[in-house]
């Protein structure tokens, strides 16, 4: 599947604040929450829901309801800036988490944390704020997939033509929701124009 652009124009308000190289932790965390609740809205849109009945106190009333569970994955340790505004869309969401780190020299992720709830009967939303070269997203639904999950969808910020390439090639089911598609990678395989190193722009950490 092709990825899906969120063409939003609070969503393009926000991301620019983040590409912002002045927007200091604190205000890059609430705009990555704020983001990320605009890009949930998109992905979760035609989820399947189920009718039901409830008793108001005046009289009954019907409507619909999320037919089953939700998970989410953040990748860590950036995905860790999009978690909380998803659990505040979806308080009885099930949490899971993936730790993948790059080597440098290759641009190849390597997990050395995992630690994932049951998904079979649920939608799994995979977080990562950055597709850049598609490795460690490409890992990630790989490993959710091996752990049982049955419907996948992709959330990420920001993301290149090569990630997104990537993804649509080795989980051609599974689609994505990004605020934008960049130009290119450059050659350190870092996102351009993007917004910098999103972990250490999160976390207020050196590069």
């Amino acid at each position: 599947m092709s990825a899906t652009v969120v063409d939003h124009p609070l969503a393009g308000h926000l991301l620019l604040a983040l590409r912002d190289e002045a927007t200091p932790p604190a205000l890059f965390r609430n705009l990555t929450e704020r983001l990320t609740t605009v890009l949930m809205l998109a992905a979760t849109k035609d989820l399947p829901t189920v009718e039901k009945t409830v008793k108001t106190p005046i009289e009954e009333a019907t409507g619909r309801i999320l037919a089953g569970p939700i998970v989410i994955v953040p990748i860590l340790r950036a995905g860790l800036g999009m978690l909380e505004a998803v659990v505040e869309l979806f308080p009885e969401v099930r949490v899971g988490y993936l730790g993948l780190e790059r080597d440098e020299a290759t641009f190849k992720p390597s997990a050395y944390y995992a630690k994932l709830p049951q998904m079979a009967d649920a939608v799994t939303f995979v977080l990562d704020p950055m597709l850049a070269t598609g490795g460690s997203a490409n890992a990630a639904l790989t490993a959710v997939k091996k752990s049982g999950a049955k419907e996948v969808r992709m959330v990420s910020v920001v993301s290149a033509p090569e990630g997104v390439e990537a993804l649509e090639q080795a989980h051609p089911d599974v689609p994505v929701f990004t605020a934008s598609i960049d130009r290119e990678l450059n050659s350190n395989a870092y996102i351009m124009p993007g917004l910098g190193d999103f972990g250490d722009r999160l976390f207020g950490t050196d590069a």
